[in-house]
């Protein structure tokens, strides 16, 4: 699912199910950054294009620690 603005509070049960979060908006003290750091996965943010760039059920993989998102279908 793309999301195109920041994480609003009432996603925040979804991200028991995510594996990670990409999003058009944000940094390292918005909520979406915060949350994804409590379940401990990855987060790139304040990519612009992302939901531009990928589509819905895409596989991706993310990581966080680069601030890389390489589409892998």
């Amino acid at each position: 699912m793309a999301l195109r603005a920041e994480i609003d509070p009432v996603w925040t049960p979804l991200f028991t199910i995510a594996k990670a979060v990409v999003s058009d908006t944000g940094g390292p003290l918005s909520h979406s950054a915060i949350v994804a750091r409590e379940y401990n996965i990855p987060a790139v943010l304040g990519c612009g294009n992302a939901t531009k760039v990928l589509s819905d059920g895409q596989e991706i993989i993310v990581n966080g620690d680069e601030c890389i998102v390489q589409i892998v279908s």
